[in-house]
């Protein structure tokens, strides 16, 4: 690798990363406020009546899941939004002009989703702080999780973004597709509660592999066979990843 690819992957990543830092009131803070709620609402109020999950409070075994839901938005909000904004103020064609290869343009800006993924939640867990003790199982799943599966959203985000046309096209996946997935991935329920029908059904959801995959980092607990479910995010990611630069190398969605 040159030292000129360097410098562009580089110069495009901190470019995402100050942009998220210099609107942190919209990037940062909304977020870190609606997972404060998550936790007064769910974890006090309902917890108190649900009592124990999975062998654990019921404040405890959510907080892993909210904080890879937090993760997986923010995220793919990131960089769709990022993207989408380079294609409609027409200076993305200016990087695909330019000798930067294909791929660091897909993976500067997915440092930058990356990044804002990261810092939102680890916002998120130190919030979780005041409301139970947090457990570290393995520190090493929690980290390789965390990572994995913020570049598999930041790469869905990133199609999202080129196949957009107009800002109400970056709301209608999110809306419709991530949220369902995320609210029905065990962020807030063990899928064993389900009946057998329902837990089959449950398995097709790719989120509940990131989130039970986390939460076993965290409490050593999980629905789903942890080799499975690293299976399941590389996948995704090797997928997406390579439809992401195809996309980028046909020009589909950037070039009118």
């Amino acid at each position: 690798m040159s030292n000129t690819t360097l410098t562009a992957l580089y110069t495009l990543g901190r470019k995402e990363i100050v942009r998220i830092l210099r609107i942190w009131s919209q990037t940062i803070l909304p977020p870190a406020i609606t997972m404060t709620l998550y936790f007064v609402i769910f974890g006090n109020l309902i917890g108190k009546r649900i009592g124990q999950m999975g062998g654990f409070d019921y404040m405890s075994f959510i907080v892993p899941g909210l904080v890879m839901m937090s993760v997986i938005t923010n995220s793919y909000g990131n960089i769709v939004s990022s993207f989408f904004g380079a294609k409609f103020s027409k200076h993305i064609e200016e990087m695909l002009v330019s000798p930067m290869p294909n791929w660091v343009i897909l993976f500067g800006h997915v440092l930058g989703a990356l990044a804002r993924g990261l810092m939102v939640g680890s916002i998120v867990t130190v919030i979780a702080l005041f409301f139970t003790e947090i457990h570290v199982y393995n520190i090493w799943i929690v980290i390789s999780t965390v990572v994995l599966t913020s570049i598999v959203f930041a790469l869905g985000g990133f199609i999202n973004a080129c196949y957009a046309t107009k800002f109400d096209d970056i709301a209608i996946i999110p809306a419709f597709i991530l949220t369902p997935l995320t609210y029905l991935g065990g962020v807030f329920y063990s899928i064993s509660l389900l009946p057998p029908f329902w837990q089959s059904v449950s398995k097709f959801n790719p989120v509940l592999y990131m989130v039970n995959a986390f939460r076993y980092g965290f409490l050593g607990v999980s629905d789903v066979n942890i080799y499975t479910a690293y299976a399941v995010i590389l996948s995704f990611v090797i997928l997406l990843t390579i439809i992401c630069l195809y996309m980028l190398k046909k020009g589909i969605g950037l070039r009118s």
